[in-house]
């Protein structure tokens, strides 16, 4: 993907899209007490975190081809905080003031049940990390936390939720995570995807939107043989 950029700095994205696990509380409630099972056997105690790396990434109006044997994609409306300056150990009432913009982020995955450590090739595949329309400055919203968030498939509503009900906001999940791993300018940390995140097959047309921040849309198309 050609690196987006936006008109204010840090003015591109750096290609480093860092998502979230279980950070929604209904997520994590659904998951009863297997997060009681070995051989962890309790919930996390810090954010659970993976990579979506470069080649997942895609700008609005991509194809994304689904995997062949997969019959069907799991579509994760994320909310993404683009860094703007260096978050190094920064305190949770600071952090927001490293938080340059706001883009909507489609988490694409192939389902599966491994909760906490899912294999990359799950959820990096080619095109599995849609971004955009556009990154929006911090301030085109009242609060990161209370966003409307709704995905759909070939114009029809599947999914509604909010970017609210987060174990770590906004806020606390930058200070948490930057606790142990500094994040550049251009980077972008995902606010995690919410409990019920449809499915979607290939022929379909996907529009993720959330309130203040435009739409995102994407098609699935089959692997190329």
């Amino acid at each position: 993907m050609e690196r987006l950029a936006f008109d204010f700095a840090p003015w591109r994205l750096s290609g480093q899209v860092v998502g979230v696990l279980l950070n929604h509380r209904p997520a994590l409630a659904s998951l009863g007490d297997a997060v009681h099972a070995a051989p962890y056997k309790a919930p996390p105690k810090a954010p659970v975190l993976y990579l979506k790396p470069r080649n997942t990434q895609v700008a609005s109006g991509a194809a994304v081809a689904v995997p062949a044997g997969v019959p069907e994609l799991e579509i994760g409306a994320a909310l993404g905080l683009v860094v703007g300056r260096t978050a190094c150990r920064v305190s949770e009432a600071q952090a927001l003031q490293h938080v340059a913009g706001l883009v909507v982020v489609a988490d694409l995955s192939v389902p599966h049940d491994r909760f906490y450590r899912p294999s990359v090739r799950l959820k990096a595949r080619d095109g599995f990390c849609p971004l955009g329309p556009r990154v929006w400055p911090l301030s085109a919203v009242a609060s990161p936390d209370e966003l409307a968030v709704q995905v759909a498939v070939d114009g029809r509503v599947v999914h509604e939720t909010t970017t609210g009900e987060r174990i770590r906001p906004a806020a606390k999940l930058l200070a948490d995570v930057s606790d142990f791993m500094t994040l550049a300018p251009g980077d972008v940390l995902l606010l995690g995807v919410s409990h019920g995140a449809p499915r979607v097959a290939a022929g379909h047309a996907v529009a993720v939107s959330a309130s203040g921040l435009g739409t995102l849309s994407f098609t699935l198309v089959p692997e190329a043989e």
